[in-house]
């Protein structure tokens, strides 16, 4: 584990203190986490759409989105995460974000 996690989440997280129902009860918390934060993005992402329809800015920003693409690798770099993982999502969610722009307009 990096020490990006709390001294709580390291604890919790030791497979040799869990059964394999508390570990599976872990996953579906992250989970749930995973997709409460996928609910934010997306609803920051859709007021963005909207401030790019309101001030007539195309729907794609290049620059933007790289730097996005860095961050997430950064990001899974800080964590230990594989960064061709991290950015693949990271992917997924711009082209979907993208798509939604487009229809709505």
């Amino acid at each position: 584990m990096t020490d990006e996690l709390t001294e709580t989440d390291q604890h919790r997280l030791r497979p040799d203190e869990m059964s394999l129902d508390e570990l599976r009860e872990e996953i579906e918390d992250i989970d749930r986490e995973l997709v409460e934060l996928i609910a934010r993005r997306t609803y920051v992402a859709d007021t963005i759409a909207q401030v790019k329809a309101e001030r007539d800015l195309p729907t794609t920003d290049e620059a933007q989105e790289d730097k996005v693409m860095e961050r997430a690798g950064e990001n899974a770099e800080t964590f230990e995460v594989d960064a061709n993982l991290v950015k693949a999502i990271f992917r997924l969610l711009i082209e979907l974000n993208k798509v939604e722009q487009r229809e709505s307009r």
